[in-house]
């Protein structure tokens, strides 16, 4: 089991460069991939792509790629002339179209950043090979983490799957009285009526025996432990098991909320709303998990 947040981080020199990658996460339904590189390299974003996927099934994951060193000092600067035409023909851009233009100082430095004048970078095919040793080593990192955060996940789940089997079968064992309660509280009724009625009398079995095929939960229950027993199987399987899960726990909640509705039981309505309350941990947990 994996989680979906991580970090990741490598760096190494390169042609007289330093080479720094980052990867980071945070959880997400399905892969969502950002890549942030030198322009110089975007034919190479497909190739990085290919990569983290092969770490990442899930989650918003970012990966940023910078590259420093003192072969880019001395072509750091930018060009104020190009950033003075760009801004000329934004405002002649917008005069056209009658918008108001007001330069702020974020535009101003939007400009200059697209303007600056980039280092000679080696070319993307020969920068290739170090790159994806680089994002390679980042991503196991990565991906160590993400393993670490899914271990202590595991270690809740299991705790929270046993407070779950308790008040299941918490709620079993007071199903089973369920019937006999109510013929006890029926009896009580007539005989507070002036209505004396003997158990064996047909009118008081059939209204007993409609009550108890109103309230039966056994099938709900034996549902319920099965999806429990699937849900710990796959907690202890590898791969993504995300998905998965949050479908087991929405089947888990619906059973739960058929009980709820069939018990017509104080007792087993409490033992309810905790199930209820833990389960809804769980799912907000799951939401963690790759």
């Amino acid at each position: 089991m994996k989680s979906m947040t991580g970090y990741g981080r490598s760096a190494a020199s390169f042609d007289g460069f330093t080479l720094t990658v980052q990867v980071s996460s945070v959880n997400r339904k399905s892969l969502d991939l950002t890549i942030a590189l030198p322009a110089e390299w975007e034919s190479l974003e497909p190739h990085l792509g290919d990569i983290v996927r092969k770490f990442a099934s899930r989650g918003k994951v970012h990966l940023d790629i910078e590259v420093t060193g003192e072969k880019t000092a001395p072509e750091a600067g930018w060009d104020e002339g190009a950033a003075s035409a760009a801004l000329d023909r934004l405002q002649e851009f917008a005069g056209r179209e009658n918008i108001e233009f007001r330069p702020t100082a974020e535009l101003l430095w939007q400009i200059v950043s697209a303007q600056r004048r980039t280092a000679n970078l080696p070319a993307a095919e020969t920068a290739k090979p170090v790159l994806t040793e680089v994002l390679t080593d980042a991503l196991r990192s990565f991906s160590a983490m993400r393993a670490r955060e899914g271990e202590a996940l595991l270690v809740d789940f299991i705790r929270r799957g046993e407070v779950l089997h308790r008040q299941v079968e918490a709620i079993a064992g007071r199903a089973a009285q369920v019937p006999a309660s109510y013929r006890e509280q029926l009896l009580k009724r007539l005989r507070e009526a002036g209505l004396e009625l003997d158990l064996d009398d047909e009118r008081v079995l059939r209204e007993i025996a409609l009550f108890a095929d109103r309230c039966d939960v056994t099938e709900e229950l034996t549902r319920l432990r099965s999806h429990f027993e699937q849900f710990t199987a796959l907690l202890k399987s590898e791969g993504e098991i995300g998905r998965k899960a949050e479908f087991i726990l929405q089947e888990v909640g619906r059973e739960v909320n058929t009980i709820g509705s069939k018990a017509n039981d104080l007792t087993i309505a409490r033992a309810v709303i905790e199930l209820k309350n833990e389960l809804e941990r769980v799912r907000e947990q799951m939401a963690n998990v790759e």
